[in-house]
């Protein structure tokens, strides 16, 4: 069961902050391995208020490293929460596109991008859940500039989370604050390989081994994968020219960067009109500040024909009507059940670890970089090979112990490539 946490903040409990060392070590990853910061190169970092412990330290080690500016756009819960309580009705309509024109502007000047994950992420669970997905739509609109140099891979970016007290007291209610944030932060650290004694050389193994599991995928050329496990029967059609990522990546920029940490996750396009059968969440969906769980989707010609949730279905059905491609897959990802994530035991409620202790699917928009030659393909030629298209990507978890997964040629021939959610080769 789930408690409504008290607001706590830092200035509460002036005590209350992450083991430096912890900070230390998540700035290097995010530099040296998230972004692989180039001399010269600026970065754009957006970071919650109470992640701004982490985001000095990165700061710092980003001008350490040769970085040209670095500039920060700050959230802060309370301003956020003020809009939904006193803002206008009008007011929920809107979104700021003179500032993401502005970092899309950044980017083609070459600057990298860093997002600090940390906040409550059941912030909004409370408000009106039709301005919540007003100002989502609106929001996910003016972003689309912005949101473009990511999705097409030409810049190096990078998703690092940062232990805070409110995420810590969603995660562990029944703990103290002090307990509770000494959990979350030592979550981290282990998930973020920053418990072994070189944790950059760690994150270098661990990139080959996605590589490899990447490198075997794209030989076998599957056609489509078949999902099955209690409540899910699910055939996901690959697009035509797909490719398999994971781990480090090289952006269209030069940069090999690792767009997540942690991350667990290989991953690749599937076919807008190629999705059928049925498939349950194994985990709850944390929707920009909203709590989705027990989702339920049926699938036709590759569009959700029927979805359902038993918490939050009405933020569900609105994220699903965004627009035309909302309700498509833009991204299918195997993860083994035993991966970091999941063995810790935790649910965070935030989606870039919770994704990476899961196979998952992604509603929406596709990534370019996951197509042979994405690089030079229009926005056409991604649609004509199956890629979809939306303001939205909400990745959602239905892998697990129980799940199965096979390899799908043309002529109806089976690989067995998980069992019991674990890899069936090594």
């Amino acid at each position: 069961m789930m408690h409504d946490a008290p607001s706590l903040h830092s200035s509460t409990h002036p005590h209350m902050g992450a083991d430096p060392a912890l900070l230390d070590g998540l700035a290097r990853l995010a530099v040296h391995v998230g972004l692989n910061l180039q001399p010269g190169q600026d970065l754009v970092m957006t970071t919650p208020t109470s992640a701004l412990p982490l985001a000095r330290a990165i700061t710092a080690e980003a001008y350490r490293a040769g970085a040209g500016l670095v500039t920060a756009l700050i959230s802060d819960r309370d301003m956020t929460l003020a809009r939904f309580q006193h803002g206008h009705d009008a007011s929920f309509d809107a979104a700021p596109e003179w500032l993401y024109k502005g970092m899309a502007t950044a980017y083609e000047n070459g600057a990298a991008r860093l997002a600090l994950v940390g906040e409550d992420p059941f912030l909004l669970a409370q408000e009106d859940a039709s301005k919540v997905g007003r100002a989502n739509r609106a929001n996910a609109a003016a972003y689309r500039p912005a949101l473009a140099p990511i999705a097409g891979f030409h810049i190096n970016w990078s998703i690092i989370p940062c232990p805070t007290l409110d995420w810590a007291q969603r995660m562990f209610p029944d703990h103290a604050p002090e307990a509770a944030f000494d959990l979350l932060a030592q979550a981290i650290r282990l998930t973020a390989r920053l418990d072994q004694p070189d944790p950059v050389a760690a994150w270098a193994a661990h990139n080959e081994n996605l590589a490899r599991r990447c490198q075997m995928l794209n030989s076998a050329r599957f056609d489509s994968l078949h999902f099955t496990a209690p409540g899910t029967d699910l055939r996901v059609g690959l697009a035509q020219g797909h490719f398999w990522q994971g781990g480090a990546s090289l952006a269209r920029n030069g940069v090999r960067c690792n767009p997540n940490i942690p991350t667990e996750e290989v991953f690749t396009t599937p076919h807008a009109a190629r999705v059928d059968g049925y498939v349950r969440a194994t985990k709850p969906l944390s929707h920009h500040g909203s709590l989705i769980d027990g989702i339920e989707m049926r699938f036709e010609a590759g569009r959700a024909v029927e979805a359902r949730a038993a918490r939050g279905g009405d933020v569900l059905r609105d994220m699903l009507g965004t627009d035309d491609g909302a309700a498509r897959l833009g991204e299918v990802a195997l993860v083994p059940h035993s991966s970091p994530v999941s063995q810790s035991g935790h649910l965070f409620f935030n989606t870039l670890f919770d994704e990476n202790a899961a196979s998952h699917i992604a509603m929406g928009q596709c990534y370019a970089s996951c197509f042979e030659g994405g690089d030079g393909l229009s926005k056409d030629e991604i649609s004509a090979r199956g890629g979809n298209e939306s303001l939205i990507h909400v990745d959602w978890m239905i892998g697990s112990g129980q799940m199965d997964v096979d390899g799908l040629h043309t002529d109806g021939s089976a690989v067995a490539l998980m069992r019991a959610g674990e890899w069936v080769t090594p």
